[in-house]
């Protein structure tokens, strides 16, 4: 078996295992109300009623980065520049993702003298989405989530980081967590639900738009360990953007 068929056997096999849990849940949690819907109660109702919609926005968010894994090894995504605010872009996404992890605070520190950034706003769109919802899915229960942005260096890169407390990554598992179908073995990643092409994707669609991303774990005082992801991206000007030196 040569490496094309190895990858093919293993995208098949990740994908039809992702797939097939929350469509057994769908199903299941469907089937219950159409048969015993005169013996639920509306307390019942409601959470049979979350979950399938928890388990399809968790389908949706997998077929999306399918298709973003697809594309990025087709070299068929066409990317448009463009100066966007990525503010307004982190103030959206939070507004959608906030909504499935209601535990969660989510905290946004932007310098006002922030310039805009050079990017295609889908991909810019996806790559916050899946940092964010990263942060929230990893994080300790009732926990902050620190969004920050601002300049980098000579201002020719902006600054994105988004930090959780949580369990931590190891400093040699830094690359490994890019890498595609990347699960950590720990009691955490078993437990949470993922198919290991969310940051594979966000790394690409960085570097795609001439941006940089780095991981960091460090330990607080409690013993928890504070791990921050870091997008740098052009900012709003091509000529910085030509000119650019600033370094993780």
């Amino acid at each position: 078996m040569n490496g094309n068929e190895k990858n093919y056997e293993d995208f098949i096999s990740t994908v039809s295992h992702e797939l097939r849990t929350p469509l057994t849940s769908i199903r299941g949690f469907a089937q219950t109300m159409l048969t015993s819907w005169d013996k639920l109660d509306d307390g019942s109702k409601k959470k049979f009623l979350k979950i399938i919609e928890e388990q399809s926005n968790r389908l949706i968010n997998l077929v999306e980065n399918m298709l973003s894994a697809t594309k990025l090894s087709q070299q068929k995504e066409s990317i448009i520049l463009k100066e966007i605010q990525v503010k307004s872009v982190i103030n959206t996404v939070i507004q959608v993702v906030k909504s499935q992890y209601p535990d969660k605070i989510f905290t946004v520190k932007s310098d006002r003298n922030t310039p805009p950034v050079l990017a295609d706003r889908d991909n810019l769109t996806r790559i916050i989405t899946n940092l964010v919802e990263n942060a929230a899915k990893y994080g300790d229960e009732n926990s902050t989530i620190l969004i920050e942005t601002g300049f980098c260096g000579n201002d020719e890169f902006v600054s994105v980081k988004i930090t959780n407390t949580g369990i931590g990554i190891k400093e040699e598992d830094y690359d490994k967590i890019f890498t595609k179908f990347s699960r950590l073995d720990n009691p955490l990643t078993r437990r949470v639900q993922g198919s290991g092409l969310g940051l594979y994707i966000t790394k690409n669609l960085v570097e795609k738009t001439g941006g940089k991303i780095s991981v960091k774990s460090t330990p607080d005082k409690d013993g928890k360990f504070l791990t921050t992801f870091e997008v740098l991206l052009p900012a709003g000007n091509i000529e910085r953007q030509a000119r650019s030196k600033c370094s993780m």
